[in-house]
């Protein structure tokens, strides 16, 4: 099926996974918005790095407030057109074990994590039933299906995530609109790398292909997903993660 330029739009598309999704998805033809929060020069200075030459443009909101959502949405359609592609991938941690875990770690992550995904999808679902296409996909992590040490938090948002895309994606199989998830393992990026470097060669150790991922790898299960051509795709979570957790 020939490519058609779509518009999307990427959650935390400053971030290291985020900027690789929204390179990732101008290449293929598509027009891109980032949101993110207001960022700081050096940040800024490498998204643009990524992005140059790419129609990829950037608008400010906080995902874990509804109405901030509304208003990107409203002013991205305003100025850009309709969204057809929705990636959440803003995240944050607020790691510690749960007998340390402050009221506000717990809120924020889920905030951000799993509000910000209900946030942007409610504002673009009704659109995209109503033009009969739309391909939402949201990043998870493996640390939602395994568990991690130190990540009630991180961890319950993650799993709520794919629990939040199987029922969103039976609410629109009929209507042209896929919803999936992809669950990165560690890859490379920033947030993985400030890990102690015994602690990153413990990590590495226990991935059975002996590497961390690439963000490129994860934003390639972005562009497979959010095809033409993947219509019959849907319900799904795809794990990128070289391994490290495998089920069926």
């Amino acid at each position: 099926m020939a490519r058609q330029a779509r518009l999307a739009v990427v959650s935390g598309g400053i971030g290291g996974l985020g900027s690789e999704i929204c390179r990732a998805l101008a290449l293929e033809g598509h027009r891109v918005v980032a949101i993110d929060l207001p960022a700081g020069a050096d940040r800024l200075s490498c998204f643009r790095e990524r992005t140059e030459a790419l129609d990829v443009q950037l608008e400010t909101a906080d995902v874990g407030d509804f109405a901030a959502c509304r208003a990107v949405i409203d002013r991205i359609e305003r100025e850009h057109g309709t969204v057809d592609i929705l990636v959440n991938a803003a995240g944050i941690t607020r790691d510690t074990r749960l007998a340390n875990m402050e009221q506000a770690q717990w809120d924020d992550v889920l905030r951000v994590n799993l509000d910000g995904v209900f946030n942007l999808c409610r504002h673009v679902v009704a659109g995209m039933v109503a033009r009969g296409f739309g391909r939402i996909v949201n990043i998870s992590s493996v640390n939602g299906q395994t568990g991690q040490y130190g990540q009630t938090n991180y961890a319950a948002a993650k799993a709520g995530m794919h629990g939040f895309t199987m029922a969103l994606a039976r609410e629109v199989a009929r209507k042209g609109v896929t919803v999936n998830s992809v669950s990165p393992g560690y890859c490379e990026t920033a947030m993985v790398m400030a890990v102690p470097d015994a602690v990153l060669e413990r990590i590495v150790e226990s991935v059975p292909v002996g590497r961390l991922g690439r963000p490129a790898e994860i934003a390639r299960a972005v562009t497979f997903l959010t095809a033409e051509d993947a219509g019959f795709i849907t319900g799904a979570n795809l794990p990128v993660n070289g391994g490290l957790f495998m089920s069926f």
